[in-house]
């Protein structure tokens, strides 16, 4: 069984605030993308990389690739008008290449270059325990519920009864191209993320472990805590 890594790096990143996309920003003297595809490269379960870029970056992505050692790059591919159809770009990639469909397949967040080891085991594992796998952390905060206008609220959510969802996110190959092919017979064309396409569809979703420094670089301060978070030495207490 094969294990393939889909990297969505299909978005302008206009809340950065730079005419660069945000997956290409270089951090410490490395683009983002590089972090992420790193993570992918080293771990051992992984076989392959499928990455969804943003027309007019291939090439320079796959310079990246080549500068950076990212050997096990396969292919690269166009987005599409919104991350379902990305996602769904990236998976025909991987189908065309000749994959099984019970190979299973990691969709992840260029934007996410924290993810590590533990991270995307612990995803691969529950996947092939259970058929699919969501990244989660549990809600440690106070969630407001809006009232009638967004200038105040009348109700908290209870936040034991919510997980915050991350990626990767993993699925057997030939089941989530089934769930995109139900999707568009059904009208669902804009999801913001496979577990919500399955959820949805009425699809179970099952849990594997995320983590809080998993971050998703977003708006310029984010970036910020990326570098902080590079720079880190974890004392013996947490290795």
């Amino acid at each position: 069984m094969k294990k393939i890594g889909i990297i969505i790096a299909g978005g302008v990143g206009s809340r950065m605030g730079q005419s660069i996309p945000k997956q290409f920003l270089s951090v410490e003297e490395k683009p983002i993308i590089v972090y992420t595809l790193t993570a992918f490269q080293k771990h051992p379960s992984i076989d392959s990389i499928v990455v969804v870029c943003l027309d007019g970056w291939h090439e320079i992505l796959r310079s990246y690739a080549k500068q950076f050692n990212i050997t096990k790059l396969e292919s690269v591919v166009s987005g599409g008008k919104n991350g379902q159809e990305s996602i769904k770009h990236g998976l025909d990639e991987v189908k065309r290449l000749g994959y099984d469909d019970n190979d299973i397949v990691l969709i992840h967040d260029a934007i996410r270059p924290m993810v590590d080891e533990e991270i995307l085991s612990d995803n691969i594992a529950k996947s092939e325990l259970y058929g699919n796998a969501t990244t989660v952390v549990p809600c440690t905060t106070v969630v407001l519920q809006k009232g009638e206008n967004e200038t105040y609220s009348e109700e908290v959510v209870d936040r034991e009864k919510l997980y915050l969802t991350q990626t990767p996110q993993a699925f057997r190959l030939g089941e989530i191209l089934k769930a995109h092919e139900e999707a568009k017979e059904r009208g669902i064309d804009n999801s913001v993320a496979s577990c919500d396409l399955y959820t949805k569809l009425g699809k179970k979703v099952y849990y594997s472990v995320g983590s809080e420094t998993n971050i998703k670089l977003t708006r310029p301060g984010d970036i910020q805590i990326f570098k902080a978070l590079l720079n880190i030495k974890k004392p013996e207490w947490m290795k």
